[in-house]
Protein backbone atom coordinates (compact mmCIF):
# COMPACT_ATOMS: atom_id res chain seq x y z
CA UNK A 1 0.00 0.00 0.00
CA UNK A 2 1.03 3.57 -0.63
CA UNK A 3 -0.17 6.97 0.50
CA UNK A 4 -0.53 9.81 -1.98
CA UNK A 5 -1.30 13.41 -1.02
CA UNK A 6 -0.47 15.49 2.00
CA UNK A 7 -3.68 16.47 3.77
CA UNK A 8 -5.65 14.15 6.04
CA UNK A 9 -7.77 16.12 8.49
CA UNK A 10 -8.34 14.54 11.86
CA UNK A 11 -11.21 16.83 12.84
CA UNK A 12 -13.94 18.84 11.14
CA UNK A 13 -12.18 21.98 12.40
CA UNK A 14 -8.98 20.91 10.60
CA UNK A 15 -10.92 20.50 7.36
CA UNK A 16 -12.67 23.84 7.81
CA UNK A 17 -9.41 25.65 8.57
CA UNK A 18 -7.72 24.20 5.49
CA UNK A 19 -10.68 25.06 3.27
CA UNK A 20 -10.77 28.62 4.60
CA UNK A 21 -7.02 29.04 4.12
CA UNK A 22 -7.30 28.03 0.46
CA UNK A 23 -9.63 30.94 -0.38
CA UNK A 24 -6.91 33.47 -1.23
CA UNK A 25 -4.95 30.87 -3.21
CA UNK A 26 -8.05 30.03 -5.24
CA UNK A 27 -8.55 33.72 -6.02
CA UNK A 28 -4.96 34.06 -7.25
CA UNK A 29 -5.20 30.89 -9.34
CA UNK A 30 -8.40 32.06 -11.03
CA UNK A 31 -6.99 35.54 -11.64
CA UNK A 32 -3.81 34.16 -13.22
CA UNK A 33 -5.74 31.70 -15.38
CA UNK A 34 -8.00 34.52 -16.55
CA UNK A 35 -4.92 36.57 -17.46
CA UNK A 36 -3.43 33.64 -19.36
CA UNK A 37 -6.72 33.33 -21.24
CA UNK A 38 -6.48 37.00 -22.21
CA UNK A 39 -9.61 38.17 -20.41
CA UNK A 40 -9.77 41.94 -20.14
CA UNK A 41 -11.03 43.67 -17.00
CA UNK A 42 -14.65 43.77 -18.19
CA UNK A 43 -14.69 40.09 -19.19
CA UNK A 44 -13.07 39.22 -15.86
CA UNK A 45 -15.83 41.02 -13.93
CA UNK A 46 -18.52 39.36 -16.06
CA UNK A 47 -17.17 35.82 -16.05
CA UNK A 48 -15.25 35.35 -12.81
CA UNK A 49 -17.92 34.94 -10.19
CA UNK A 50 -17.77 33.83 -6.59
CA UNK A 51 -18.90 30.41 -7.82
CA UNK A 52 -15.84 30.17 -10.09
CA UNK A 53 -13.48 30.97 -7.22
CA UNK A 54 -15.34 28.56 -4.93
CA UNK A 55 -14.95 25.80 -7.52
CA UNK A 56 -11.21 26.47 -7.64
CA UNK A 57 -11.05 26.29 -3.85
CA UNK A 58 -12.98 23.00 -3.85
CA UNK A 59 -10.52 21.53 -6.36
CA UNK A 60 -7.45 22.75 -4.45
CA UNK A 61 -8.83 21.22 -1.26
CA UNK A 62 -9.79 17.90 -2.85
CA UNK A 63 -6.53 17.50 -4.77
CA UNK A 64 -4.50 17.82 -1.57
CA UNK A 65 -6.32 14.99 0.24
CA UNK A 66 -4.24 12.06 1.35
CA UNK A 67 -5.41 8.76 -0.13
CA UNK A 68 -4.34 5.16 0.24
CA UNK A 69 -3.64 3.14 -2.89
CA UNK A 70 -3.51 -0.64 -2.70
CA UNK A 71 -4.62 -3.90 -4.13
CA UNK A 72 -8.21 -5.08 -3.90
CA UNK A 73 -7.10 -7.60 -1.28
CA UNK A 74 -5.41 -4.90 0.83
CA UNK A 75 -8.53 -2.77 0.60
CA UNK A 76 -10.78 -5.68 1.63
CA UNK A 77 -8.55 -6.35 4.65
CA UNK A 78 -8.67 -2.67 5.61
CA UNK A 79 -12.44 -2.41 5.06
CA UNK A 80 -13.13 -5.50 7.15
CA UNK A 81 -11.34 -3.97 10.13
CA UNK A 82 -12.48 -0.36 9.57
CA UNK A 83 -15.33 1.25 11.44
CA UNK A 84 -16.66 3.16 8.41
CA UNK A 85 -19.57 2.94 6.04
CA UNK A 86 -17.62 2.61 2.78
CA UNK A 87 -18.96 3.80 -0.57
CA UNK A 88 -17.12 2.20 -3.49
CA UNK A 89 -17.31 3.56 -7.04
CA UNK A 90 -16.02 1.75 -10.11
CA UNK A 91 -15.95 -1.78 -11.43
CA UNK A 92 -16.13 -4.82 -9.16
CA UNK A 93 -13.59 -7.12 -10.80
CA UNK A 94 -10.40 -5.04 -10.87
CA UNK A 95 -7.08 -5.41 -9.11
CA UNK A 96 -6.62 -2.04 -7.37
CA UNK A 97 -8.44 0.38 -5.08
CA UNK A 98 -7.79 3.88 -3.80
CA UNK A 99 -9.58 5.05 -0.63
CA UNK A 100 -9.93 7.95 1.78
CA UNK A 101 -11.22 7.69 5.35
CA UNK A 102 -10.98 10.81 7.51
CA UNK A 103 -10.71 10.12 11.23
CA UNK A 104 -13.64 12.38 12.10
CA UNK A 105 -16.14 10.82 9.68
CA UNK A 106 -18.26 7.71 9.81
CA UNK A 107 -18.00 7.38 6.03
CA UNK A 108 -15.11 6.46 3.75
CA UNK A 109 -14.98 6.49 -0.03
CA UNK A 110 -13.13 4.23 -2.43
CA UNK A 111 -12.61 3.97 -6.19
CA UNK A 112 -11.55 0.84 -8.01
CA UNK A 113 -9.19 0.77 -10.98
CA UNK A 114 -7.22 -1.62 -13.11
CA UNK A 115 -4.45 0.50 -14.62
CA UNK A 116 -5.43 4.19 -14.58
CA UNK A 117 -4.19 5.08 -11.11
CA UNK A 118 -4.15 8.86 -11.53
CA UNK A 119 -7.68 8.90 -12.94
CA UNK A 120 -8.90 6.82 -9.98
CA UNK A 121 -7.12 9.09 -7.49
CA UNK A 122 -8.72 12.15 -9.06
CA UNK A 123 -12.15 10.52 -9.09
CA UNK A 124 -11.80 9.47 -5.49
CA UNK A 125 -10.77 12.93 -4.33
CA UNK A 126 -13.81 14.49 -6.04
CA UNK A 127 -16.03 11.80 -4.49
CA UNK A 128 -14.53 12.43 -1.06
CA UNK A 129 -15.12 16.16 -1.35
CA UNK A 130 -18.69 15.73 -2.53
CA UNK A 131 -19.68 12.99 -0.10
CA UNK A 132 -17.77 13.97 3.04
CA UNK A 133 -16.31 17.46 2.98
CA UNK A 134 -18.81 19.63 1.12
CA UNK A 135 -21.22 19.35 4.04
CA UNK A 136 -18.66 20.34 6.68
CA UNK A 137 -16.66 23.08 4.98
Amino acid sequence: METEGQFSPTTVADAQDRYEALGPTAQVVVKEVAKAMGLDAEEYRDRVTGEVVETARDVLFAESLSVTVGTAEEFETWATDADYEVTVVGADNVDNVVWHAPEFAEEAVAATFQSERQAAVGTLRRQAFGRIYSEVV
